[in-house]
């Protein structure tokens, strides 16, 4: 677990220089690079968000929920579309039908007029912060907005997020990585760190993208495979079962 204020120090401390070289506005910025490179990276449960709202009869457009909290530095991708008839919330009991993604081509072609009204079956990014729907809607139906979000930024005032508690080392390694950049440092230090984000960032999706999506009671428990030892040719039989140096 690591806060704002040990971050900062050991970014610090890894660079061996003090705040007067890089300032909190500096280190800020390279803990929010960090943070957007993790949400492209990785697809975590932390990122996903379902926001609600409603449509206007008769209007094809549809302004993505969140109020100021959707804005394009924090909102990256849309996951789904669902609509339904009875109340904008994510208990309301009526049926939902998810609208499939289509490119605004076949949007157009689909569906040429916009002034002829009936149920949506599809829609498509209109622009940053709006999605456009065929048929145009015929009636105020709701609908529940599946995004990928940036959450609460690590910073003086939120000294804690899920990524800090849970993937300092993925947080750490990362800034370094901006940090050595910002530097001009040696090269293999700048590697070395690119290195070690990559393998933070294998072991955080393994558990999140991979342990965590899994059912024991289905699927059983992972298990991750290991290379065994050949006590015949003094080697290590790599995985999938041919021998190291086989061919002699």
């Amino acid at each position: 677990m690591t806060t704002y204020a040990e971050l900062t120090q050991q970014i610090l401390d890894y660079t061996e220089t003090d705040d007067t070289v890089l300032t909190s506005t500096i280190t800020n910025d390279f803990i929010e690079h960090t943070e957007n490179k993790i949400m492209r990276d990785a697809d975590l449960p932390v990122f996903r968000t379902y926001e609600y709202t409603q449509f206007t009869a008769s209007t094809p457009f549809l302004t993505l929920p969140g109020g100021s909290a959707i804005t394009p530095v924090d909102f990256s991708v849309i996951r789904s579309v669902m609509i339904y008839a009875d109340g904008a919330s994510a208990t309301s009991t009526g049926d939902r039908t998810y609208l499939e993604n289509k490119d605004m081509t076949f949007m157009n072609e689909y569906w040429p007029n916009r002034n002829t009204e009936g149920t949506p079956k599809y829609y498509s990014l209109w622009d940053q912060n709006s999605i456009y729907v065929v048929p145009t809607p015929s009636s105020a139906l709701f609908c529940e907005v599946g995004l990928t979000r940036m959450p609460p930024r690590l910073s003086s005032t939120t000294t804690q997020t899920w990524l800090s508690r849970n993937a300092p080392a993925l947080m750490l390694s990362g800034a370094l990585v901006e940090a050595f950049r910002f530097l001009k440092g040696p090269a293999e230090m700048l590697q070395t760190y690119q290195q070690s984000y990559q393998l933070a960032l294998r072991e955080l999706a393994a558990e999140q993208q991979g342990r965590s999506r899994r059912d024991e009671y289905q699927h059983g428990v992972l298990r991750i495979p290991e290379p065994s030892f050949d006590p015949q040719l003094g080697s290590i039989k790599p995985l999938g079962g041919s021998t190291a140096g086989g061919g002699q």
